[in-house]
Parts: structure tokens; C-alpha cells; sequence
């Protein structure tokens, strides 16, 4: 085990804080069987869920473009499967628990975050009774449109500047399931924006809007932006990419410190080939 990977258990058994060792599949359970209203389209919650976007902008992504940025979701590679198992692990965790909003993050910038964070939406939104919301939440440097091929288009930082609101900015790749919130123009002042009366009403909506609904942020890196710390105070989880050499044991134990008493779910090994 290399020594960045047992500072990682050592920090991990310190918190009491980390994913589910066994992964098994998923099962879900419906309570109940009322409509579930999901842009204009009532469905039953026991059905797959196909919602027909009616409102939202449809824009139906090249796949030889996903195939080429990494999106290994839409693939039938090794990878996709493990994304699969990531996925299974972070479900069961959070859905036991009745949380369904996660922040995903580094300790620094070219880890792998938003890469991590759009293969895990994806990945989500093949469960037949989820639907999915991907927000780029890293509202300094929005890319997750880039990975998309995607125009720059308005999005977060918009909405929360009143410039626009949020059903006229929701974009569906083509996919089933899954809606992409994109990050809007670019803002210096993310971490005052983030942490605004509007940001807290923005999130309400969407958390609750949809009961079947799981939405992922990605974020800033915790070591370069104060983004992070501001998110990890209005979601459920947050998943720290990891990725060796490139993330030293310091950057790791500063974002454990950096983000005590935050619900850190667990890290994920970006790049790591056992």
C-alpha cells in the first residue's frame, strides 16, 4: 500500500468517515406509487422513469466527442464498470440515509473532479427510477459544457445573478434521466455568490423538486478556492478525488483539516492502476 493511500486510511479511520467496503446491487423499495411530475410529464414512482423534456433545451451530444473528453459512462469499457461499482457504493450509502446531494472535489486543480463528476451523473441516471442533475458548480472555471461539446451558455452564476432562472438554462445531453445545470459566466466572486440567500433557495428547489432526483456538483478544488467550504454546508456528501502522485499526502491532510465536521462520504482514486 503506498504511503499516500494509508495517510488516506489513517484519515479515513480518524473521521469515521468512508464508502462501503462491500458493494452489492442496488434494490430499491418504492413506497408508494403517486405521480411523479418531472417537466410536465406524470409518471408512476414504481415505473422507469423516461420523463419527455418538454421544457428543457435538448441538446443530443456527439458520442464520438464524449468517447474523445473520457466520458467512459456511455462506453462498455473496464472503466465504465468501475464507475458502475463507485456509483452502487454511493447510492447505498447516501439513499439509506435519505440524502440525495453530492459535492464532488479535489485538493487541487487537473485531478480529475468534473471528469469524475460527469461519469458518476451518468452513471446514476441509468438507474431506471432516478433522475439525475449535474450542476457545474465551479462557477471560477465552468467546464463540465466543454465535456459535453457544448456552446458557452448561461447557467449557475446567471441564475444567481437574476440574469436568468433556472428552467431556462437546464440543458438534457440526449440521455435519459439526466439534466445538466451548466456553470454560466465566469465569476471572481464564486464563494460570496455561492453563499447567498439565492444560492440557498436555488438548492432547495432543486433538492426537493423531484423526490427521485440525485444531484452532483462539481466543485472548485479545496486547496485553491474557499467554493468548497462554502458548498459543503448546504450538501448531504462530498466525494475527494485523489489522484497520485500528482495529490501529495499534505494536500490531503490539509483538506481533512480544512474540512472537519464536513460530510466527506469518502475519496475516490483517480488514474490508479493496481
Amino acid at each position: 500500500m503506498s504511503r499516500l493511500k494509508k495517510a488516506l486510511e489513517k484519515a479515513k479511520e480518524a473521521r469515521g468517515d468512508h464508502l462501503q467496503q462491500q458493494t452489492r446491487a442496488v434494490e430499491m423499495h418504492p413506497t408508494e406509487s403517486r405521480p411523479v411530475e418531472e417537466h410536465g410529464v406524470a409518471q408512476k414512482k414504481h415505473a422507469t422513469l423516461k420523463p419527455k423534456y418538454t421544457s428543457t433545451k435538448v441538446v443530443k451530444c456527439e458520442a464520438e466527442h464524449l468517447r474523445r473528453n473520457k466520458v467512459i459512462s456511455v462506453c462498455t469499457e473496464d472503466s465504465a464498470d468501475r464507475v458502475k461499482i463507485l456509483r452502487t457504493q454511493i447510492l447505498n450509502q447516501m439513499s439509506e440515509e435519505g440524502k440525495n446531494t453530492l459535492l464532488v472535489t479535489s485538493s487541487n486543480p487537473g485531478e480529475g473532479k468534473t471528469l469524475t463528476a460527469i461519469n458518476l451523473a451518468i452513471s446514476c441516471s441509468h438507474q431506471l427510477n432516478k433522475t439525475v442533475l449535474l450542476v457545474d458548480g465551479d462557477i471560477k472555471n465552468p467546464s463540465v459544457h466543454k465535456y459535453f461539446g457544448l456552446d458557452d451558455v448561461p447557467g449557475l452564476s446567471d441564475c444567481l445573478t437574476h440574469k436568468t432562472t433556472v428552467s431556462d438554462v437546464l440543458i438534457n445531453p440526449g440521455m435519459d434521466r439526466i439534466v445538466i445545470l451548466p456553470g454560466g459566466s465566469p465569476h471572481t466572486n464564486s464563494a460570496e455568490l455561492l453563499g447567498s440567500p439565492q444560492m440557498k433557495d436555488l438548492l432547495k428547489e432543486i433538492k426537493e423538486r423531484y423526490p427521485e432526483r440525485f444531484v452532483i456538483f462539481d466543485s472548485s478544488p479545496v486547496l485553491t478556492s474557499a467554493d468548497p467550504l462554502v458548498f459543503a454546508t448546504l450538501v448531504d456528501g462530498i466525494l475527494l478525488v485523489v489522484e497520485p502522485p500528482n495529490t501529495t499526502r499534505y494536500d490531503v491532510k490539509k483538506v481533512f483539516e480544512m474540512s472537519e465536521n464536513k460530510p466527506i462520504i469518502g475519496t475516490v482514486f483517480n488514474k490508479v492502476i493496481d
